[in-house]
């Protein structure tokens, strides 16, 4: 493996060969994080990656692209397939591009977005003030109730009908619980505005038929081709097909220039790999696996935010436990589980702090993880918070993370 890279540039093969040690031996719970299929990561380090291909099929600003043209035309074909989307773009970089690609075809700057607060859940393009989305609009966010730690529509109704946004935007970075998107289409047309939903987290149970699908009830919904969809890193934007016009113009040339060819003949790949039964298997499986790893820290006193979930995450407050999220981040990976601090409904604790953790089942579930992996993994949690001063028990924990790990081997063979 890394042949040539050895032979031009042994540093980056020697960072290349510990990240693939780390992956392995370590047990992956970042919620937005997952393994590509070899098939994925081969295609992204094609020969597709030294064309470049302004424009959309058939209508380019370069020569010798019918190639990639067809590797473009099959990915959006996929996409509108897969999610039964009217229309797809599947060029955006990123996931932040795809929202910035949404914005901008519809909104001027100072126009009003409503979405979720990122400290109840939230994403940064969803009208952050450091982040383009709260630089370019007037952002207004909603939360989700003190009580139950879900969204409240009735709530979030009157909101909109105070404020008047033209956009409400759904969809979260850390919220367990479904989505109600009937409601959030009513609330858009009573106030008339759009509907954008991000997607980003739950796009592979969606294509999975794990988790109800935001795509009939918007007029556009955004995503990620990572996280739960198991491809490569990048965007996506689905719409309907009167809106997709004013997408493809801003995406180019209003956003960016050439496309990352290389990533969306990857992303091809992966909407195909999407489609096939063993998917389906693999996004129930992350939805279980989510279910029985909440259950078996409930068990053990751990407080979930809204109680459980419905999705392939965790959000876990800690502050019961005596810890932050910085704190507990740190704690866990010393015992080879990777995972990231995050803010809980209401922190009292910065964001560089927090009093939460977020935990996915993404990448174990790819690995082949089950529940049964899943009471063994909440086993390590809680004995790390329990032992947190004792190194010898918590190199004893790790021992038990590294055995689970070598269990379900990660690339064998590469």
């Amino acid at each position: 493996m890394y042949d040539e890279v050895r032979k031009t540039d042994p540093a980056i093969a020697e960072i290349l060969d510990q990240e693939l040690d780390r992956q392995r031996s370590q047990l992956e719970m970042i919620a937005s994080e997952n393994f590509t299929s070899r098939a994925v990561m081969e295609t992204m380090g094609s020969t597709l990656t030294n064309k470049y291909a302004e424009g959309y099929p058939g209508k380019r600003y370069y020569g010798g692209c019918v190639h990639v043209d067809e590797a473009e035309s099959l990915a959006k074909k996929r996409a509108m397939a897969l999610f039964g989307a009217e229309r797809a773009n599947v060029q955006p970089h990123s996931g932040s591009t795809a929202n910035m690609t949404a914005y901008l075809a519809f909104l001027k700057p100072g126009d009003k977005i409503l979405g979720l607060s990122l400290s109840h859940g939230g994403h940064l393009t969803h009208g952050h003030p450091v982040n383009f989305s709260g630089l370019l609009f007037e952002a207004l966010h909603y939360e989700v109730s003190p009580g139950t730690e879900t969204i409240d529509y009735d709530k979030l109704r009157d909101q909109a009908l105070a404020e008047r946004p033209r956009m409400i935007v759904g969809g979260a970075s850390a919220y367990p619980r479904f989505w109600d998107y009937e409601k959030l289409r009513s609330i858009a047309d009573e106030v008339d505005a759009m509907l954008l939903f991000d997607m980003a987290h739950i796009a592979g149970l969606v294509a999975g038929g794990a988790h109800p699908s935001p795509v009939p009830h918007c007029d556009v919904v955004t995503s990620t081709t990572h996280k739960t969809l198991r491809g490569p890193r990048g965007g996506l934007v689905l719409s309907r097909k009167e809106h997709f016009k004013a997408i493809n113009k801003m995406n180019f040339p209003g956003i960016q220039g050439g496309p990352l060819m290389h990533v969306i003949a990857a992303k091809a790949v992966c909407f195909r790999e999407c489609m096939q039964d063993d998917f389906k298997d693999y996004a129930k499986a992350m939805v279980a696996n989510a279910a029985a790893l909440g259950e078996a820290l409930l068990e053990r006193g751990f407080h979930l935010v809204s109680g459980g979930t419905d999705n392939h995450l965790l959000l876990v407050n800690v502050t019961n436990k005596g810890l932050t999220g910085k704190d507990m981040e740190a704690l866990l990976e010393h015992v080879g589980i990777t995972c990231n601090k995050n803010t809980v409904p209401f922190d009292q604790e910065s964001p560089f702090v927090t009093s939460g953790v977020r935990l996915g089942t993404p990448a174990l579930t790819t690995r082949g993880m089950g529940v049964n992996e899943m009471a063994r993994i909440a086993s390590i949690i809680d004995g790390a918070v329990q032992n947190r001063e004792d190194e010898e028990a918590l190199n004893g924990l790790r021992k038990q993370a590294e055995e689970l790990c070598r269990e379900f081997p990660l690339y064998p063979g590469m």
